[in-house]
């Protein structure tokens, strides 16, 4: 029994190892098919993996460098079936990868036994694939592309191995189209169209994967083909002719993009550098630079006259599966798996350089597929895997529309030269049009505030708190303003204590509502809310979120302003707000690296909350995002982002000048009365929790205090000078220090010192010359320190301390001067430099020595002292700006984020010798 089995068994190879026809093997029909299976994708021309190529009968014939790898007619004595079977080492195909069929390898042996005879004649294309063919199941034929032509009456939609061309009737409808042409000449899927500048010809990529693809110019009208473009080692997914229609470029699955010359066919050059897949390319409207995104995480921009890449856009964090110029050229576009448009400004015209990233906007809850501007430039749409279609705006690339929950999957989409429609093609097969003609900004930025009103100052009123006021009905009726004198004491139905008053308020009036209780030694520790008048919360804002992060490295205490690690920093501006646990804080200096974190507001110290949120502790990898505030009322576009909700409430003060004690920062949304309750945020209460809470109106202000006082300048260098304010009832706009007044002889001082918005110092540099006389003991106290803000539309002044007295010091060892990185000096005022918003300037840092030769370190982050906001001395790592001993000077960066106002601003550096050395004022001029 068991012999007749074994026959049975060797009957049926022998049977299998014969050819596709029933006679010996050949090698086109049955062993090269075995070849691309299992061997071809490492063991081909390109790869070359092993120094061996399966590829052709050509390439089998070469063997390896260890010798050939087969013997016609000896099977056994071939190093290619002793791998195979396993009798040789390594055993191919390796572990973990697919092995032929008992009967595949059969194949193969019998073929050498019978000679291992190649093919004869012209080799077939390698686009023609051995494969039975399977019907398919379905009517259904998916969309891989669609094009309008440029004057919009003609309409091109692909599907595999198809091109069905249609014109619209003139004068008709949109949706009456009618097909004139159907173009069928192609090796596999066709997976991209587009008609030629004049409408007259098409462009088509079609492929078959891990064999190759063609490009083809067709005279669509009559079906036929102009010129074929054939070069690339696996399926071309985009294929782009430059606005003069001379250049062709093709990208695909073998990392390469192939520029040819599109009148002849000829190969221009290969552009090489990519490490995946290049899924899209895209000229610039001037034809001189070409874009293109690949699923090595990257898109790269490239020189077309000769090939130079220009720069690498590294921050996508996946595939990028798209990318664009604007119409205009000034801006590359682009987006993929990691759901997020990304927005660069292309500076990178001349010679290589960083394009800096303008905008990074969450677009899409999956992975976004497709994208296209309109011809104007004013809105680009995007189409993704998560079923939705999006309209964004171009100036600050916020969403304007969104369509949701689309049939399928929109593969493709192309617009109406008119720009007031476009049309979609879905996997389902479908096609819509859709219209942009009503489309609105349904989203503001800020949203609609209402205007403050400033309360009229009058006399507070003191009352004391009359129990029971626990309930709403029970609220006790002050007239505002008022301080109300209360005790957190006395359980009701079980209940902690709770004391709730009763005011009114005019639409847009602006009130503090504020605590006095751990300042006075009480251990209330309290928690404020406003309400309308039948309890229910006051909505303040809503907060969107944009980006999504975490924590990474460590957590974060309730205090720490500094190191904030957060994932995907690179995408984050300054001055936007970062929403963690409930606590909203605020941007303010960028991370020096991927080893350091952003600090936030104001920059030092204990940080800042924002909207009355509390400080609170981080954990690593908590959940953060960046947000951005709209109108409680404001009709948002989702995004596929939380939005966050906060209300008039208040634990501890946000900014910490109140200690444990609350302050709520109040505008009332309409005319009414409204509800202010108190408690104890941990339920505790008794007699000694006892309060004084003010209702009382936002009187905006601040205070300067001029530091650093009664200066020993040494001769020939400078010291420095801080200002600082105090900003009372949330006053955060720009505030001017002017110096005024007689200095002393030899000595100049750096005026006006400008303490931009939102900030709390400011700093300024006091300078004597090398051969100034001795001051008088009065000269300093005779200078004039004002302060001037604009509050409410009204310019207010308030004086500041001075000087003080000021001495001449013997010169230092280290003097500094900051210099420009070629020629000389200005021979009066000071050194003035230009910086653009998204660029980067070179200076130079000199110190002269005297009898000292250690080094001389000049900071780290906040090195450069009293630059604008957002511009920052760059490329300094976590050692800083420094020299080293020895060493007497060295070039240093500047760079200006691209937010940055036109302005024009004094900086200096310090150095930490001898107490501090400033070195000369630069006027650094911000031109947009």
């Amino acid at each position: 029994m068991r012999n007749v089995v074994t026959a049975a068994v060797c009957l049926q190879l022998s049977l299998l190892a014969t050819g596709t026809r029933g006679e010996a093997p050949t090698y086109l029909n049955d062993v090269q098919p075995v070849f691309q299976k299992y061997c071809i994708g490492c063991h081909n021309d390109q790869d070359h993996e092993g120094d061996v190529s399966l590829e052709s009968f050509a390439s089998l014939q070469q063997g390896s460098p260890k010798g050939p790898v087969l013997l016609a007619g000896e099977p056994d004595s071939s190093r290619l079936i002793r791998l195979m079977t396993g009798t040789a080492e390594p055993v191919m195909p390796p572990e973990g990868e697919k092995r032929p069929t008992d009967a595949e390898i059969a194949l193969v042996r019998n073929w050498i036994e019978a000679g291992a005879v190649g093919p004869k004649g012209v080799m077939p294309d390698r686009l023609h694939l051995v494969v039975p063919e399977v019907a398919s199941h379905t009517d259904i034929r998916p969309i891989s592309a669609v094009a309008l032509s440029p004057n919009g009456d003609a309409l091109a939609v692909a599907r595999y191995a198809e091109v069905t061309l249609y014109r619209k009737s003139p004068g008709k409808g949109q949706q009456e189209w009618g097909e004139v042409q159907k173009l069928t000449e192609f090796p596999g899927k066709v997976t991209a169209v587009h008609f030629t500048a004049g409408g007259e010809r098409l462009l088509t990529a079609s492929g078959v994967t891990g064999r190759g693809a063609v490009a083809t110019i067709w005279e669509w009208s009559l079906g036929q083909k102009v010129r074929e473009f054939k070069g690339h080692r696996d399926i071309i997914y985009d294929a782009e002719l430059s606005p003069d229609g001379r250049t062709l470029a093709t990208c695909s699955y073998d990392q390469q993009i192939i520029l040819w010359n599109a009148e002849t066919g000829e190969i221009l050059r290969e552009l090489s550098g990519h490490n995946g897949p290049v899924y899209d390319v895209a000229f610039s409207p001037d034809g001189q630079y070409l874009v293109s995104a690949s699923a090595d995480d990257t898109c790269k921009v490239w020189r077309v006259e000769n090939g130079e890449r220009l720069d690498t856009l590294g921050q996508p964090l996946k595939e990028e599966y798209c990318v664009r110029f604007s119409p205009d050229g000034k801006w590359i576009v682009a987006s993929g798996a990691d759901r997020t448009l990304r927005v660069w400004k292309f500076v990178s015209r001349d010679n290589p350089r960083i394009n800096p990233m303008q905008f990074a906007r969450f677009a899409h809850e999956g992975a976004v597929v497709n994208m296209e501007f309109t011809r104007d430039g004013s809105r680009l749409i995007t189409v993704a895997e998560d079923r939705t279609i999006k309209v964004w705006e171009t100036e600050q690339f916020t969403e304007l529309q969104l369509w949701e929950k689309e049939p399928e999957v929109v593969s493709s989409l192309a617009i109406d030269p008119s720009g007031r429609r476009f049309i979609v093609g879905r996997l389902d097969g479908s096609l819509s049009w859709e219209s942009l003609s009503e489309l609105q900004h349904r989203s503001t930025g800020g949203g609609q505030q209402l205007a403050s009103i400033a309360v009229s100052a009058t006399e507070m009123a003191t009352v004391t708190e009359q129990e029971p006021n626990s309930q709403l009905a029970q609220a006790q009726t002050v007239r505002a303003p008022a301080t109300i004198k209360g005790t957190i004491d006395g359980v009701v139905d079980g209940q902690p204590d709770v004391d709730i008053f009763r005011f009114s308020a005019h639409a847009g009036e602006e009130w503090m509502i504020e605590v006095n209780a751990a300042r006075s030694k009480s251990p209330l520790d309290s928690f404020v809310e406003v309400l309308h008048a039948d309890g229910s919360r006051i909505e303040r804002l809503q907060l969107q979120a944009v980006r999504e992060s975490y924590f990474t490295f460590r957590g974060k205490d309730g205090k720490q302003s500094g190191d904030f690690r957060l994932f995907a920093w690179e995408e984050m501006e300054l001055n936007q707000y970062l929403y963690a646990n409930g606590e909203v804080n605020r941007l303010w200096l960028y991370p020096r690296g991927p080893d350091s974190g952003f600090n936030v507001y104001p920059g030092q110290g204990d940080r800042w909350a924002y909207f009355d949120t509390n400080s609170v502790s981080h954990a690593l990898g908590e959940p953060a995002y960046v947000v951005e505030p709209h109108a409680p009322d404001e009709q948002l576009i989702p995004n596929g982002l939380p939005v966050f909700r906060l209300y008039y409430e208040n634990d501890d003060e946000c900014r910490h000048s109140l200690g444990k004690d609350s302050r709520v920062f109040f505008t009332a949304p309409e005319s009414g009365e409204y509800l202010v309750k108190i408690k104890d945020v941990r339920g505790f209460q008794g007699t000694g929790y006892t309060y004084s809470l003010s209702i009382r109106p936002r009187q905006p202000d601040f205070k300067v205090t001029l530091h650093n006082t009664n200066p020993k300048v040494p001769a020939g260098s400078a010291k420095e000078f801080k200002v600082t304010v105090e900003r009372l009832d949330e006053y955060d706009g720009p505030i001017r220090v002017d110096i005024s007044g007689e200095l002393p002889e030899g000595f100049t001082v750096t005026t006006p010192i400008v303490l931009e918005a939102g900030h709390e110092t400011a700093y300024g540099v006091l300078s004597a010359r090398a051969d100034a006389p001795q001051p008088a003991a009065e000269a300093g106290k005779q200078i004039q320190v004002t302060a001037t803000a604009e509050i409410r539309g009204e310019q207010v002044t308030h004086p500041v301390n001075n000087l003080g007295t000021i001495e001449l010091a013997p010169a230092p060892k280290v003097v500094a001067q900051i210099r420009p990185l070629e020629g000389d000096m200005p021979a009066e005022g000071p050194l003035e430099v230009t910086l653009k918003p998204g660029e980067t300037i070179r200076l130079k840092v000199r110190v002269d020595r005297h009898d000292f030769d250690g080094e001389v370190k000049f900071g780290n982050e906040f090195s450069g002292r009293n630059l604008p906001h957002g511009t920052f001395v760059d490329n300094i790592g976590l050692n800083g700006l420094m020299l080293l001993s020895g060493q007497n000077e060295r070039e240093f960066f500047i760079t200006a984020a691209p937010w940055v106002p036109a302005q024009s601003r004094l900086f200096h550096l310090n150095a930490d010798t001898e107490g501090g050395q400033a070195s000369n004022p630069v006027l650094i001029h911000i031109e947009r």
